[in-house]
């Protein structure tokens, strides 16, 4: 049985939502809606999308299989790309197999991207937005066994690099172990087990799994930036450090909130770093979506930008106080799973 009321939950959702609208308007945001099906998910290679056949009852379309979205991010910068300024949304993703005490296959994300800024002007607007979804949603949370919706609200956040967290949790600094076997003699040393990890970043995963992630965002939350440059992902290099990205996640009380980067630019760099991640794909027997050529013509053209995309749900537990996804909501997938 749920831990929380549910009408409780579904207040403190209503509460959140309108307080995130409310920051974002006075922001000047424009609020968005883009497609929930999409010819090209997200090529990140241990996410999973739904297939959605498009079988068309006329000769104006041509059968194929579309996707259900697992981020709004690639039609977000194509909006970018056409000077559509700041912008957000509070949209339902889907990703595959996700289910456990903190992931559902059908969540809710804030994603938001705003033009001419980098990742600390991201980092303000978020840090802004969540003490504001912190007061909103203290009505829902009084009474509640472990709810603490002023949380949020202690700013500013903490920024520490993935560096210095590495650092003081294990003594490890990652500066000095450039490949997988240096870095796994290193994190062994300090009681990691990596199993089978040979790469710098497969055996990084299980160091940060088990000596670091918990220990984030206990007392404030923390932003944890600038991430190794092979863990870019979509985001630009640091200028003048090329060995980091300006990447950023969101964590409180060891729980990842929140994923962003100032954005890469480069269509070309874009494109090379999708056909690695298609490659990887293959290479773990997963499927190979095609890349989404409108998404790619759009990254070229757009402006300097930062955007971050923060899971709403898991928001929701922490202001709650709960453990488990399902409570905060009203249908999760163990109804049908």
């Amino acid at each position: 049985m749920p831990n929380v009321n549910p009408w409780r939950a579904a207040r403190g959702r209503q509460g959140l939502y309108s307080a995130l609208r409310h920051f974002f308007a006075r922001q000047g945001y424009l609020e968005v809606e883009t497609p929930l099906l999409v010819p090209a998910p997200g090529m990140e290679p241990y996410i999973t999308a739904f297939e959605a056949p498009f079988v068309p009852e006329t000769d104006l379309g041509r059968a194929r299989t579309l996707y259900l979205h697992t981020s709004p991010e690639y039609a977000m910068k194509r909006l970018l790309a056409e000077g559509a300024g700041p912008l957000f949304q509070i949209c339902k993703v889907f990703r595959n197999g996700e289910v456990s005490q903190t992931h559902n296959p059908e969540f809710t994300l804030l994603e938001f991207y705003r033009p001419h800024a980098d990742y600390h002007a991201i980092m303000d607007d978020l840090e802004g937005a969540l003490a504001a979804a912190g007061q909103a949603a203290a009505d829902a949370a009084q009474g509640a066994p472990g709810a603490d919706p002023a949380f949020f609200t202690r700013t500013p956040y903490e920024r520490v690099t993935v560096r210095d967290a590495v650092l003081r949790a294990t003594g490890v600094d990652l500066r000095q172990h450039a490949d997988g076997a240096s870095l796994k003699r290193a994190v062994e040393a300090t009681g990691v087990r990596t199993g089978d990890a040979q790469s710098f970043d497969d055996v990084f995963f299980h160091l940060f799994l088990q000596k670091v992630e918990p220990g984030l965002g206990q007392e404030r939350p923390t932003f944890l930036i600038e991430y190794p440059a092979s863990m870019a992902a979509l985001s630009r290099l640091k200028p003048g450090d090329g060995t980091v990205a300006e990447r950023v996640e969101l964590y409180a009380k060891g729980l990842e909130l929140a994923n962003g980067f100032s954005e890469l630019t480069d269509a070309v760099e874009q494109r090379a770093r999708l056909l690695e991640e298609q490659e990887l794909r293959r290479r773990l027997g997963r499927a190979v979506y095609p890349l989404d050529e409108r998404f790619l013509e759009a990254v070229g053209r757009m402006p300097p930008a930062a955007g971050i995309a923060v899971g709403l749900d898991r928001i929701l537990m922490l202001l709650l106080g709960v453990q488990r996804i399902e409570d905060v909501l009203l249908f999760p997938a163990h109804g049908f799973v």
